[in-house]
């Protein structure tokens, strides 16, 4: 994988969004509540990674019930709550959707299926895809994309590992997916080669994201995440009146789910609902349109 340190550079496309909009923006929910790691399903160790334990260390041969139970929250309440806040603004989503975690929880499945949601893949375990041999990566996208289409109704096109392999992007391609988001490397979609194919990246974010809950102890509240969204906006739509660019929004059940964090993401879509130019939309529609008018 040779790596890429001149992009766009001072070259930047001046893009046409659909209706001549400064700015896309995607809000994604990352669906992962039951496929995390635990001595349940055969692994080693407890999860430690992305709850409101913050401290908490991997426990081998043991389950940790308190990060069970942080877990079970973004299933048993938090989807809805985020689901019921979209619905309610008329805002479609990009929902990157974990095989095992569908499965373990058919009612969400099925309201994603009578949804306007995009599903795209998230991997079957929300494991480190890095520890995983390529045969058994690439079985668990296959068994991903079968259980989106079987339980929603819905054929994925787009796929993200977050904890990527170096053989990811190949079995995506391998797999017919249209696009990935395994790359935070642009505020713009880009094309990549693989294996003499020409593949869409469709990059994902970590700064506009709400994992900072748990890993940057200056996020103390609800109102530094809606303070750096706003900040994040303004500089993109202010940028957008020349070059247009894309903004991702990334969110987790069991942490923008909760109360208090779902009100400071609400004062955001109030905010930027005051604005005219901007294309609220799925990746899978940002892939469509790049793929028509930048190919």
């Amino acid at each position: 994988m040779l790596r890429d340190f001149l992009g766009y550079g001072n070259k930047v496309p001046k893009v046409v969004w659909p209706q001549a909009s400064r700015l896309a923006v995607n809000f994604v929910i990352n669906y992962e509540e039951g496929a995390e790691s635990n001595i349940l399903d055969g692994d080693a160790h407890s999860e430690n990674y992305l709850s409101d334990l913050p401290g908490a260390l991997p426990l081998d041969g043991e389950r940790n019930l308190s990060v069970e139970s942080l877990f079970e929250y973004g299933s048993r309440a938090g989807i809805w709550r985020l689901l019921r806040l979209f619905e309610e603004y008329n805002i479609p989503l990009t929902i990157f959707a974990v095989g095992l975690a569908l499965e373990r929880n058919p009612v969400i499945a099925e309201a994603l299926k009578n949804s306007p949601h995009e599903i795209a893949g998230h991997g079957y375990r929300w494991i480190n895809y890095r520890q995983v041999s390529p045969a058994i990566e690439k079985e668990h996208i296959h068994k991903t994309l079968a259980a989106i289409e079987l339980l929603t109704g819905k054929q994925a096109k787009g796929w993200y590992t977050g904890r990527k392999s170096p053989y990811t992007r190949q079995l995506v391609v391998e797999a017919g997916l249209k696009y990935d988001s395994d790359s935070y490397a642009d505020d713009l979609p880009y094309w990549v080669d693989v294996s003499g194919k020409k593949h869409l990246i469709i990059p994902y974010s970590l700064d506009v994201n709400d994992f900072h809950y748990t890993t940057s102890p200056g996020w103390n509240n609800g109102l530094d995440f809606l303070d750096y969204l706003k900040a994040t906006f303004n500089c993109l739509y202010n940028e957008g009146a020349t070059f247009p660019k894309m903004m991702t929004v990334g969110l987790h059940a069991r942490l923008s789910g909760r109360p208090g964090r779902c009100e400071s993401l609400r004062q955001f879509l109030d905010y930027i609902k005051t604005f005219q130019d901007v294309w609220i939309c799925r990746r899978e529609e940002i892939a469509e349109h790049w793929t028509k008018t930048y190919k």
